[in-house]
Formats: structure tokens, C-alpha cells, sequence
């Protein structure tokens, strides 16, 4: 099954992907060529979250390396209560492509009826008290206050891992891939493409992926202040230092040093919150600073960091009206997307490991 699975997803995956002109398997230069073969192998398919940023190497590299060593590869945490936290995080990231796919996997791999309530987003009916905890820890992630780690300090490397890089893929995937892998289907036959895909990524969910055989991708680096909350797992440090730096990089190339400012300021400021219905009235204030020529990038980067599922194909028409590249989008969006999942991982770490209390439940 591996060698037609690896297969299809070739010829589906371009179809997935808005904005961006896919990088074919058969056209790709030897820095994406690498990391499309590590997906295959790993991962089982080309996975189009990964796949449509194959237009800027360093940014395809950085998300891989992340997934890769934290999702895959085993440590205290279980592959289960991996998917647990990356459909949790996805539901409250509001990406259904993701929700499903994670949702099936995690139903594939722990087909109780408390698996099937985190994939359908009924954590409140969740009976097990450490699922229940560990679900609505993740779905709430993001929230006005940090809440205790409901785990062991050892599992923080992998479980917040885990978060911190569906944070960032989620706004990848609510940008440029269309809503649900799954076909549009309801009824019997949609119950059926659902089975088969619960079972199809519970076995992909059992492969084994060595630690560290990815961290050659991109550059060794320090890991910054922020991202200490890795340390305590060298593969899982490795993996955050270098695509911190390698995202770094990719900004000097398509994100406006004001631009960068300003994402950066309203993160620490806790600024923004959610859209109202009016998007442009939303992004106008903190935009009119900028130099008209910034404008687009920062209202881009903005709703990228806010509410990534309300970007809008003008919005990302008018800044490849500046600037026409596939590499320069993805570096944009990428960008501002890891600017946001660290920032959210880091206010994550300071609530600590704590116990599974009532609180923490839901």
C-alpha cells in the first residue's frame, strides 16, 4: 500500500493547493528533492501542509524539521496524545483540513469513543481525566491565560512541540490548501471515505522515525530565549533552534523590517484579538503606520498572526501586486505564522507543568 499511497498523494496534492504552483516531484531542486524524499519515507505520503511550501526550500525545510522531530519520532509522549494535542489545536485554529486528517489519525490509532470525541471537537464528553485535560489544555492554548501543563515535565519537549508547530501549520494550511482533504461527500459514502481514512493514517500513525535524521536539513543554531521550553529534549532543541533561524532568514527576504516590528509589537503588547466582521476597519489602525508600499504585507502578516482562516484572495492579491513571487508568500505567511506559534508556546510554558485537576479538565 505504501508505494500507491506515496503515489497518489503525488498527483493529489497539487490540487489541495491555492495561491502557490506546486513543485512536482519530478521538477524539484536537490534542497526540496531532500526533503520530499524524508516526508515519503516518514510520513508515508507527501503531505500537502508540507508539501505547498516546497516555493521557498528554507521555509519547507523549517516546517519539516519541526514536524518531523516532535510528531513522529518517539519519546515519553505517545504518538496518541501527540495527535490528541495537533487535533485540538486545530479545531481551535478553526483549520477542518487539519481536524480531519489528525482526527483520523488519531482515531485510527485509539478507536475508543473518547478519541472519536476530541476529532469531532466534543472534548467537553471526554470520560478520561488525563485525555479530557491534555485535549482542552491544547484547544485553549491560545486563551487570555496560560493554564498549567497537564503532563509530566518530560513530555513537554514533544507535547508542546507538537502545539507549537500546528500553530504554525495550521495558518499555513488556512491560507493555501482548501478546506478538508476528505472528498464532499455525505451520507453512507461519506462515512465510508472517513473509515478508510481512519484506518489509512492509524497505520501511517505506527511507523517509527528515528530522532535527529532531519536536523541536517538546515543550519545549526542557538536556541533562542523564548523557545527554551525545548531544551530539556536535545533532538527536539536541535529542530526549534534551527528553523528559528531558519525562518529569521527567510524574513530578511520578504518581510519588510517594519512589517516584522509590527507583528512582533502587537504580539508582545497582546494586541489585535479576534477580527470583527470588517476585516479592512480591523487591520487599518495598526497598518497606516507603515509606508504604503508595507501596507499589504503587514495586513497579510496581521490576519496571518489573528485569524488566518478570514485571509482572502484580494488580500493576498495585493501583495503580490508588490511582489509576484510564490517564494516571497510563503516566506511572508510562514513567517508570520512561526512569529505567532512561538509566542503562543512561550506564554504556554510559563503556566508550568501542573497536576490533572478539575480545572484543568475542559
Amino acid at each position: 500500500m505504501g508505494k500507491l499511497l506515496i503515489n497518489a498523494t503525488r498527483r493529489i496534492s497539487p490540487a489541495h493547493i491555492n495561491y502557490l504552483r506546486p513543485v512536482p516531484v519530478s521538477a524539484a531542486p536537490p534542497a526540496v528533492a531532500r526533503v520530499y524524499s524524508q516526508i515519503e519515507r516518514d510520513f508515508g505520503m507527501l503531505a500537502p501542509p508540507v508539501a505547498l511550501q516546497a516555493s521557498s526550500p528554507v521555509v519547507l525545510a523549517a516546517c519539516w524539521v519541526m514536524l518531523r522531530e516532535t510528531l513522529l519520532t518517539p519519546g515519553p509522549a505517545s504518538r496518541e496524545r501527540k495527535e490528541a494535542v495537533a487535533a485540538a489545536v486545530s479545531l481551535a485554529n478553526r483549520c477542518p483540513y487539519c481536524v480531519d486528517v489528525h482526527g483520523a489519525t488519531l482515531v485510527g490509532l485509539d478507536g475508543t469513543a473518547d478519541a472519536r470525541a476530541v476529532a469531532a471537537g466534543r472534548i467537553a464528553e471526554v470520560a478520561d481525566p488525563a485525555l479530557a485535560a491534555l485535549a482542552g489544555w491544547a484547544y485553549h492554548l491560545d486563551g487570555p491565560r496560560p493554564r498549567p501543563m497537564p503532563f509530566a515535565a518530560a513530555e513537554a519537549p514533544h507535547l508542546l512541540g507538537v502545539a507549537t508547530t500546528f500553530h504554525y501549520i495550521n495558518r499555513m494550511v488556512n491560507v493555501f490548501l482548501r478546506e478538508s482533504p476528505l472528498p464532499v461527500t455525505g451520507g453512507s459514502l461519506g462515512s465510508v471515505f472517513r473509515r478508510t481514512a481512519e484506518r489509512i493514517m492509524g497505520s501511517l500513525g505506527r511507523r517509527r522515525a528515528d530522532a535527529g535524521l532531519s536536523l541536517g536539513l538546515l543550519e545549526p543554531a542557538e536556541l533562542p530565549a523564548d523557545l527554551a521550553w525545548a531544551g530539556p529534549d536535545p533532538m527536539v532543541a536541535e529542530a526549534f533552534a534551527r528553523a528559528a533561524q531558519a525562518f529569521e532568514a527567510s524574513a530578511t527576504h520578504a518581510v519588510p523590517g517594519p512589517v516584522r516590528e509590527m507583528v512582533l509589537r502587537h504580539l508582545a503588547e497582546e494586541r489585535g484579538g479576534p477580527p470583527g466582521p470588517d476585516i479592512r476597519d480591523w487591520l487599518a489602525e495598526p497598518t497606516e503606520p507603515l509606508a504604503p508600499a508595507h501596507r499589504p504585507a503587514g495586513r497579510l502578516a496581521l490576519l496571518t498572526v489573528h485569524a488566518s482562516y478570514r485571509v482572502t484572495p484580494d488580500l493576498v492579491a495585493a501583495f503580490r501586486a508588490g511582489d509576484p513571487e510564490d517564494r516571497s508568500l510563503v516566506e511572508l505567511v510562514g513567517w508570520s505564522a512561526f512569529a505567532a506559534a512561538r509566542h503562543t508556546a512561550a506564554r504556554a510554558a510559563a503556566g508550568g507543568p501542573g497536576a490533572v485537576t478539575g480545572d484543568s479538565l475542559r
